[in-house]
């Protein structure tokens, strides 16, 4: 057998034995973990599965295995997800830190900031909310307001943030503030991390039409920020806002690449036949089952697409302006999922409660109305099309 045949063989008898049985099951919203010191385990065998991961890197199985992660090569990467997959494993651990902070802190941070910080959020010990956005500097993130005073052995903050996802859940903000404010708009940023449970932070749900209040306007009140939870150089943090905002938008787009119904792992053709009904095993009506494949093969393409835009960066090839395009197709696709499971399922999925309607179907028109927001949160999609526009195309101003 071959390294990766050997490679497969021993992760598949791994997670056989260590993958819970009901950790093969879909994840209902009360048992998603996000790790942190709020974190409720509604169910102990999520604790269990994460646990696990955690002890064998496999939580942020590409980083170093000094920072916490496997160390894996991209092909042993691509063969845990295959070896997840097959045995429908949830993923242990939902992360701000894994999905943006965390590749950011490997190519900015000090040694002893990586050493610190990695390997809390590899084992799901800090639960990160994102510090960017304020009222009336919405899409002009460089207009930034917050502000930083310097005072000698730590930073006084001041200032406001909004839209800040589950930032009365998280434990600590990975923040950019003013630190010169005399400096162009673009310079004179720094990029900070500290605990949302120091003195002066404070938190307000935004109440959504979904029913759900994910995002929160958070404010800062003489916060003091010790020096050594700077990120880079001072004044230069709008330098690793940029590749954060990528990976941002990476891992948005990725919910595009989804054809399964609001994280219930069902897929639209079981919807269809459910809704619709079912002929000879296929969807009985020919024009719904030629929308369902259209969808599913744009998925699919979409899927493969990021995974070869993956490797080509990982090989040395990184084109920050796909983020933007990713981000984009990513979130208008997730729309149109939605948009075709409410023609599906009609009038059982436009239900808020009651006992007409399954926990599935109150769940779908939830997640519909969430999903508008997704072409909204780390920039919409108005602004990625300018992006691609001006960088990728060429086009003038």
């Amino acid at each position: 057998m071959s390294e990766l045949e050997d490679f497969r063989a021993e992760t598949r008898a791994w997670l056989e034995e260590n993958c819970p049985a009901s950790m093969r099951t879909p994840t209902p919203e009360s048992e998603v973990v996000w790790g942190g010191r709020k974190q409720e385990w509604t169910n102990p065998d999520s604790k269990t599965w994460m646990e696990a991961m955690a002890e064998k890197g496999w939580t942020v199985p590409l980083w170093p295995s000094e920072y916490g992660g496997g160390h894996l090569s991209i092909d042993q990467d691509r063969i845990l997800l295959e070896e997840m997959r097959r045995i429908n494993a949830r993923s242990p651990l939902q992360s701000f830190g894994i999905w943006m902070l965390g590749p950011a802190l490997l190519e900015f941070a000090s040694e002893e900031q990586k050493r610190y910080y990695l390997p809390q959020i590899a084992r799901g010990e800090i639960r990160w909310c994102q510090g960017y956005s304020e009222p009336n500097f919405g899409s002009d993130l460089a207009g930034l307001q917050t502000h930083a005073e310097d005072k000698g052995d730590y930073y006084l903050i001041n200032g406001s943030k909004i839209w800040t996802s589950f930032a009365d859940m998280a434990d600590w903000i990975f923040c950019l503030v003013r630190t010169d404010p005399a400096a162009p708009k673009h310079e004179g940023i720094s990029f900070l991390l500290f605990d949302m449970a120091s003195e002066g932070v404070d938190t307000k749900p935004i109440p959504l039409i979904s029913g759900a209040s994910p995002f929160c306007q958070t404010f800062f009140d003489d916060v003091k920020v010790p020096k050594t939870q700077l990120i880079g150089e001072l004044n230069k943090g709008w330098t690793i806002a940029k590749r954060l905002l990528q990976h941002e938008r990476q891992m948005i787009s990725g919910i595009g690449g989804n054809s399964a119904l609001g994280g219930t792992g069902t897929r639209m053709e079981n919807v269809a036949k459910q809704y619709v009904g079912e002929s000879d095993g296929l969807i009985a009506d020919p024009a719904i089952r030629a929308d369902v494949c259209e969808h599913r093969m744009n998925d699919k393409a979409f899927q493969l697409t990021m995974a070869r835009s993956g490797e080509e960066a990982r090989a040395g090839k990184p084109d920050g302006n796909l983020a933007s395009i990713f981000k984009y197709y990513g979130t208008e696709q997730n729309k149109r999922k939605y948009e075709r499971l409410l023609e599906l399922m009609g009038t059982q999925m436009v239900g808020w409660e009651g006992e007409s309607f399954t926990d599935r179907e109150i769940n779908s028109t939830r997640q519909w109305l969430r999903s508008k927001a997704n072409s909204i949160e780390g920039g919409t999609s108005e602004v990625q099309l300018n992006v691609i526009a001006k960088r990728v195309l060429g086009l003038p101003d």
